[in-house]
């Protein structure tokens, strides 16, 4: 079987193309602008013609779509967000009509939830920020296609290799810098929110499985831990992980894509029935690994959709 995984440096990518590269009888091909990539994509930029032609050429089975900006001016968040997704359906069409295509979305396009309250595929839409609207409009265009096409809308991501661009990885980043120093302060935003989150490595198996699975998808699944957890919590744990011995401040104005959305939880038991799958590394697992992992980041570019 042979599958491209677009986005593969990224921080998703990388764990879905060693999770899928394990398999025996699998070939992956990483698709990107890097020049390690063995089939070139660019979501933001190709002409669906050219990119047509670079999958006729690499003959996919399936397509795993793991690029994604997740931060940057409105205009960059749509040309691979909300551009990218319409081009790789076209040139699938024309190109690999019968590849199963799998791509990554984002909780975030969901909007404020509701205080104990799952959310499940069928709920509302309501975006908050230009990175929900623009992950939301891949989805769209995804899961109105006529390809075999499903889409994974993913929690917060957290776990080995978290990059500096998501509050985990920076926190780690942060905590590492402080040391032992006593007088170390922490100045993050609000920490007050509660999210879903998600280990990586879930996030990979659960590819693997969407992937894998034999006959029609329904067209969009949540993949999160299923529960919301404490922003405050997943700071606290990993200072104390990391022995952390300063202080930590609140800043009351917070994160600008986090907007208003106090509280997210992603109702999964449609992943559960589809791809037999739920969350199996706990958020202190994810934690530990996260900080334990080498300290060398597996993105420090957009590449790699983290939602939060």
């Amino acid at each position: 079987m042979r599958i491209l995984v677009v986005g593969f440096t990224g921080y998703l990518g990388a764990h879905v193309a060693e999770r899928l590269r394990t398999r025996p009888g699998t070939r992956v091909l990483g698709g990107g602008r890097s020049a390690a990539a063995d089939v070139p994509v660019d979501l933001a930029g190709d002409r669906v013609d050219r990119l047509a032609e670079a999958l006729a050429s690499a003959a996919p089975d399936a397509v795993v779509n793991c690029a994604g900006a997740t931060g940057g001016d409105p205009v960059a968040l749509a040309e691979l967000n909300a551009r990218g997704p319409a081009v790789l359906c076209a040139a699938l069409r024309l190109a690999r009509p019968t590849a199963r295509l799998v791509h990554l979305g984002s909780a975030a396009e969901y909007g404020p939830g509701t205080v104990d309250v799952r959310v499940a595929e069928s709920a509302a839409t309501r975006p908050l920020s230009a990175y929900g609207a623009t992950k939301l409009a891949g989805t769209v265009t995804v899961a109105t296609s006529d390809l075999d096409a499903v889409v994974l809308r993913v929690g917060n991501p957290v776990g080995p290799g978290a990059p500096p661009s998501g509050l985990p990885g920076r926190v780690a980043g942060l905590l590492r810098a402080a040391g032992a120093d006593p007088d170390a302060v922490l100045r993050l935003g609000d920490l007050s929110a509660y999210r879903d989150f998600v280990d990586v490595r879930d996030v990979a198996r659960a590819v693997e499985r969407a992937v894998l699975a034999a006959g029609p998808l329904p067209r969009v699944l949540n993949i999160g831990g299923g529960d919301a957890a404490p922003v405050r919590r997943l700071v606290r744990t990993l200072a104390d992980t990391a022995g952390f011995r300063g202080r930590i401040e609140e800043d009351a104005t917070g994160s600008a894509r986090s907007g208003e959305v106090s509280w997210q939880c992603s109702d999964i038991a449609a992943a559960r029935a589809a791809l037999d799958w739920r969350p199996s590394y706990s958020l202190d697992e994810s934690l530990a690994a996260l900080w334990s992992a080498d300290a060398r980041p597996r993105a420090l570019t957009a590449k790699g959709d983290g939602p939060s």
